[in-house]
């Protein structure tokens, strides 16, 4: 499933279970993503540089391997102590460093309302748990999209308003999309 390059991508991923913290780690390096790994929320925000002052004494719980390197794509919980997911969601979003950084949340519990709440708060996903390999599929356009302009192929203007549905569509495989029909008549 790997992609050119795929493995510049940096995700950070935040969970306080350390049995998913590692499940997630395993299946983003299986498909070739550098990864860290924090335990909470106010961690994350320390990672990304926007911990309050007073909590920089905390050292973050990171992977041995970690290098300072710029995030592309934030994987987290969203039931933690402290600060849930969907608070570090907020922080990200209000941020004006990290805004741009994707979001996806994954929860153990499909709450429609949760999910909507997360999707309109401007997380990219939202996976139930546990996560799988196929899961990782659909993170491909969310990195894509966190990639330096200059790399980007750039959009003609009428493409701009289905980027977002575009990327959704090509991360689908062939047998999981709807048949196109054309040529129906209408009786």
């Amino acid at each position: 499933m790997a992609i050119l390059g795929e493995s510049q991508f940096h995700v950070l991923a935040v969970d306080d279970s350390i049995i998913d913290r590692k499940l997630i780690e395993r299946l983003l390096k299986t498909s070739s993503y550098q990864v860290t790994t924090v335990d909470s929320g106010s961690k994350a925000l320390q990672f990304l540089g926007l911990a309050d002052e007073e909590r920089s004494n905390d050292q973050p719980s990171v992977s041995p391997d970690h290098q300072e390197v710029e995030v592309n794509l934030i994987i987290t919980d969203y039931c933690m102590p402290g600060m849930t997911g969907y608070d570090l969601l907020k922080k990200v979003k209000e941020s004006s460093s990290v805004k741009d950084i994707p979001v996806v949340i994954m929860s153990s519990e499909n709450v429609p309302s949760r999910i909507s709440r997360c999707l309109e708060e401007g997380a990219e996903e939202f996976f139930l748990k546990p996560v799988q390999l196929s899961d990782m599929k659909r993170l491909i356009p969310h990195l894509l999209k966190s990639k330096p302009k200059e790399e980007q192929p750039q959009p003609q203007p009428q493409q701009q308003a289905n980027n977002k549905r575009k990327a959704m569509d090509e991360g689908l495989s062939q047998e999981n999309r709807r048949p196109r029909l054309s040529g129906l008549t209408v009786v």
